[in-house]
């Protein structure tokens, strides 16, 4: 990776769901995004790891819009993506996609696959009629698939055919920023190797800057530049790839690396148990979320919430012990 342009740049995100009714006592919030700050270079991956429900899929909707934060500020090329309107809105999202989790689920089963990836095209006015159906060919024949699939319907493909589909559809309007929202985890073994593969591939010949989420670290390991864990809405630990994977410093991160399993059956890693309950999805409260269930707390750690720190560089840690 030679470009080191910022491309993105998150301020402060929260993304709150109210929960609860109104007219019975105050309404609650349900805190799944709670203060994030991320950025990221045009060319780059990062990764965002965590378990479910830590908030790593919200985010990736946030970045894009298609949730609306309840605060913060997101800088897109310089642009606010958060105080965009109608078509300013509309022609940014041209430059901004997702590729969705479960590849049976986000395409219509009421559509051929032509009609499913000329959409996109015809809606921005890309191409006209006649040329939309050579660039469909294209996109198909970039993914990996035959132009024949142009007249299938997505249940006469299989899972891994089916993503592929939905990844010429992300990339059809050339965008500049992909977040990809775990690809991988519907899918076979095998499968999910191609469909990394393919990703890289694209990601080298187009230049892509991606947002990769998933809650396996071996599979963010292939793929990502850079690594944000998250945990209870907020990010506790960032670095290069191989600096995290080889040397993670907090509690969090190194119990999620003790669960990934080693190639080398000769080789065995110390796994590290989590115990007690998480913190309430209300909020936190005072103290570090990770306190109740951190084998290494400490009392700061229940009084005091841990500012992300930059222990060396490009490696930020928010542990009060580390």
């Amino acid at each position: 990776m030679t470009a080191t342009a910022e491309l993105l740049n998150v301020r402060g995100l929260k993304t709150w769901f109210p929960s609860g009714n109104r007219w019975f006592g105050a309404r609650q919030w349900i805190r799944a995004v709670d203060g994030i700050d991320l950025t990221l270079r045009r060319g780059e991956i990062l990764g965002i790891v965590g378990e479910s429900g830590c908030g790593k899929t919200t985010l990736g909707r946030s970045l894009l819009r298609l949730v609306s934060p309840t605060a913060g500020r997101i800088s897109f090329a310089g642009t606010d993506v958060l105080a965009l309107k109608g078509n300013d809105l509309r022609a940014i999202r041209r430059r901004m996609q997702i590729i969705f989790q479960d590849p049976y689920a986000c395409l219509s089963p009421r559509q051929q696959i032509g009609q499913i990836l000329a959409e996109p095209l015809l809606l921005h006015r890309l191409f006209s009629k006649t040329e939309v159906e050579a660039r469909v060919a294209a996109l198909l024949t970039e993914v990996g698939l035959e132009t024949y699939f142009i007249h299938r319907y997505p249940h006469e493909m299989s899972g891994g055919q089916r993503q592929r589909v939905a990844i010429a559809r992300a990339i059809s309007l050339e965008p500049e920023f992909i977040v990809a929202d775990e690809p991988v985890s519907a899918l076979d073994v095998s499968v999910q190797a191609q469909i990394l593969g393919l990703l890289m591939e694209l990601h080298k010949k187009r230049a892509l800057t991606m947002v990769f989420i998933s809650h396996d670290l071996g599979v963010v390991e292939r793929v990502a530049h850079r690594i944000a864990v998250m945990y209870m809405g907020r990010i506790v630990e960032t670095a290069d790839t191989t600096r995290l994977m080889s040397n993670p410093r907090h509690p969090y991160t190194q119990a999620l690396l003790s669960s990934v399993p080693l190639p080398d059956p000769t080789i065995r890693r110390e796994r590290s148990h989590l115990r007690g309950e998480p913190p309430s999805v209300f909020g936190a409260g005072e103290g570090c979320p990770f306190a109740s269930r951190c084998p290494e707390a400490q009392d700061i750690c229940r009084r005091k919430t841990p500012e992300l720190v930059s222990k060396q560089t490009g490696h930020i840690v928010a542990c009060h012990l580390r």
